[in-house]
């Protein structure tokens, strides 16, 4: 270790050995400052304060209040104050030691949340974030899968979260803490994965189960983690919106919905053509668009559909009745039955009837 990590410091034992005074606080401010320093030049507090207690083992003879003291009861007091100075000076060197750690470890958490924010959203240059990426584990070069973990009402998975831990721990356990990048984002876990590291992706899945997970397809680069980020977010969306209880969410078995919604104003207006009438019918037309959504899942099966719907078959068939006489799209009928499906799928998505369209 350089002598200036020392500096000073067998001066100082030197002159408390003659008025056996305690160290002041400028004292140990310079030693705290010289722990900050011994940190960020990457030596470690062990080897600081060795060379500290080989410093004070060699200095002792030479001391001039130990060679000059006349009796035991004077080396005592001498010893006392010196073996003080020492204990406080060690302290202050592991304080300033802790505090350069704490500095190092929030500007590393500053740079990855802002790392995780560039490659999530794609605020950088594509080949900048591929360097940074680098330093994280992450060969952007790769085709990514992206899954992001939703919690159970109520939670948040943030920083601190106790899963986010587990999850971090497990992974790189079992699968090593290079090519996964696993962190918290708006209250949600994010994992972005190569697609060779599937079983990963698998056990981020199972870990995360508690709440409902979306998995994207696989896209290459930068501006593929972009793309799967998005997919998996609109994923979770989705679901919410349609009522989907699926607990595990694949992208690509979600990609009719938003093909459905590409033109907007044309769901919008086969929303109000179609399913518009039933806003007359008594207790409005929620209950009704329900029976669509019901019966179509049901596999047009009366008695399955009355089931999910918590209705008799008597009640379902007279709904049935009412959406046909409203609408005039017979629910029965094989094409009539699909646009009456994806008009309540459409409403769904709009959240018709609560909104006006």
């Amino acid at each position: 270790m350089p002598p200036e990590f020392v500096a000073g410091f067998p001066e100082t034992l030197a002159e408390i050995s003659r008025s056996c005074r305690t160290l002041t606080r400028a004292e140990r401010e310079s030693r705290r400052v010289l722990g900050e320093h011994a940190a960020d030049s990457g030596f470690g507090l062990r080897e600081l304060t060795a060379v500290h207690l080989a410093e004070a083992r060699l200095a002792w003879p030479r001391l001039p209040g130990v060679a000059g003291a006349r009796d035991a009861g004077e080396l005592r007091q001498v010893g006392s104050a010196v073996f003080a100075a020492l204990e406080a000076g060690i302290a202050a060197l592991a304080e300033g030691h802790a505090r350069a750690q704490r500095h190092a470890v929030r500007r590393a958490e500053a740079a990855r949340r802002t790392f995780i924010d560039d490659l999530l959203y794609g605020r950088t240059d594509p080949g900048r974030i591929a360097e940074q990426a680098e330093g994280f584990g992450l060969r952007l070069a790769d085709r990514h899968v992206v899954a992001v973990a939703a919690p159970p009402a109520g939670d948040e998975y943030r920083e601190t979260h106790p899963l986010l831990r587990r999850v971090e721990r497990e992974l790189a356990g079992r699968f090593g803490d290079h090519d996964l990048l696993v962190a918290s984002k708006d209250g949600r876990l994010v994992c972005v994965a190569p697609t060779e590291q599937r079983p990963a992706l698998d056990a981020f899945v199972k870990l995360t189960a508690a709440g409902r997970v979306a998995v994207s397809r696989p896209h290459s680069g930068a501006a593929g983690v972009v793309r799967s980020y998005e997919e998996a977010l609109s994923a979770l969306d989705l679901a919410e919106r349609l009522g989907l209880t699926a607990s595990v969410l694949n992208s690509a078995d979600l990609l009719v919905f938003p093909v459905l919604m590409r033109d907007r104003a044309a769901m919008s207006d086969l929303v109000r053509t179609v399913l518009g009438p039933l806003v007359h019918a008594r207790g409005g037309a929620q209950p009704l668009v329900d029976t669509i959504s019901a019966y179509a899942a049901a596999g047009y099966v009366n008695a399955e559909a009355a089931r999910r719907l918590d209705l008799s078959v008597r009640a379902l068939s007279y709904r049935l009745e009412r959406i046909a006489s409203l609408t005039g799209f017979d629910p029965d009928d094989a094409l009539q039955r699909y646009t009456l499906e994806t008009a309540a799928l459409g409403a769904r998505l709009l959240d018709w009837p609560t909104r006006s369209l």
